[in-house]
């Protein structure tokens, strides 16, 4: 097992973090109950079913504070995923206020490629790279496609990189690797995906390199075959908290749960009625299916709505209650009646435009009886 001397990860970590278990907790008292039986729930699975507007982030920070507060967990010991750097960074910074002093040391919050690269530079000759692999970008990843498309003397006019780029993509994203790609797909790029998919990984490994989508799908891999590296950071995360579930693809669902197995203390934040990203891999199903692979599940729901007006929020609920496949929240808020919602049709886009152009000047202006808005103000 390598050591993680550049990251200082996980070895020599300082014990202070125990001494502070004796602290004040005012991080706590702005929570309303929903959000402090998240915070406070610290053993085993959570699933915290949050609604659009209903604090999550808050929550979710919270949480970290607190097990960082009790002593229950040092920084290193926490891997949060989120899905975008900025979101790692305010979280960060979120943590460091509830605190009250800078934080140091928490090198497992990212998002999953960020994580999955620090992990794979670990481990990469277990998957036949070195160490100091290169990332394809999607320019380098389409031309590389290219070259093999050619030689296999397909007119890659009729048959575009691009496509095979994105057939590609989604078998990562479902954690396939050549070998396991069902044979309902055979058909895929003229009968000849699959045969590209395995030259094209094999060209990847000759030129020491691999593309975003096997970041998560190598580790996968690692975690399956290799029981001893599993084991191991399933001991040094003593505590996993994910952002946006719901939009978690079967690769990323595949790498959390392996993780998990262990200690089961793993908490996913997500909205059962926001997935919006099922183009791009994301299986809402994950977060569905989320008390059936932990048994046991505490699960509490975010429903405080604090961005809306209850109008705004009766209609998304009259939408939302169609849904078929959902777990069920209601939203609510204390906030005032405010504009009824309005229903404009439009015959195009082009005409939908221009009425939005004229809304917003006559918005600056000051209409309908309201005070002028400044731009900052409309979203």
């Amino acid at each position: 097992m390598s050591s993680f001397d550049d990251l200082d990860a996980f070895e020599g970590a300082s014990l202070s973090a125990r001494a502070m278990a004796a602290r004040p907790q005012p991080y706590l008292d702005g929570l309303n109950p929903a959000q402090r039986a998240a915070v406070e729930q610290m053993d085993g699975p959570v699933l915290m079913l949050a609604g659009a507007g209903t604090g999550k982030t808050r929550a979710l920070t919270a949480r970290i504070v607190h097990l960082l507060n009790t002593g229950r967990a040092r920084p290193n010991e926490i891997l949060a995923v989120t899905f975008t750097n900025k979101a790692a960074r305010e979280m960060k910074n979120r943590v460091g206020q509830m605190l009250g002093q800078p934080i140091e040391g928490m090198p497992w919050m990212g998002t999953f490629h960020a994580i999955c690269v620090k992990l794979l530079r670990q481990h990469a000759e277990l998957v036949g790279l070195k160490s100091n692999f290169t990332i394809l970008d999607t320019d380098d990843q389409i031309r590389l496609l290219k070259q093999l498309i050619q030689a296999a003397g397909i007119d890659d006019k009729r048959w575009p990189a691009r496509q095979l780029a994105s057939i590609i993509d989604g078998w990562k994203n479902r954690a396939l690797t050549p070998e396991t790609v069902p044979a309902a797909d055979g058909g895929a790029y003229n009968h000849k995906g699959v045969e590209l998919y395995a030259q094209y990984q094999a060209r990847l490994k000759e030129l020491n390199a691999c593309d975003f989508g096997d970041l998560l799908l190598h580790m996968v891999t690692i975690f399956q075959t290799h029981d001893d590296v599993l084991q191991q950071y399933q001991r040094w995360f003593a505590y996993i908290l994910v952002d946006e579930y719901q939009d978690t693809n079967v690769a990323q669902y595949l790498w959390l749960r392996l993780l998990a197995q262990g200690h089961k203390n793993i908490c996913c934040v997500g909205d059962d009625d926001q997935s919006i990203y099922g183009w791009r891999g994301a299986e809402v199903g994950n977060i569905l299916r989320f008390e059936k692979d932990f048994p046991g599940a505490h699960v509490v729901r975010l429903e405080q709505n604090y961005r809306s007006t209850p109008h705004i929020l009766a209609a998304a609920s009259g939408v939302i209650d169609g849904n078929e496949n959902r777990l069920g929240k209601t939203l609510w808020t204390d906030k005032d009646e405010g504009e009824k919602v309005r229903l404009i049709g439009h015959w195009d886009g082009e005409e939908e435009a221009r009425w939005i152009g004229e809304e917003i000047e006559a918005a600056q202006k000051g209409t309908r009886g309201m005070r002028p808005l400044s731009l900052e103000d409309m979203a």
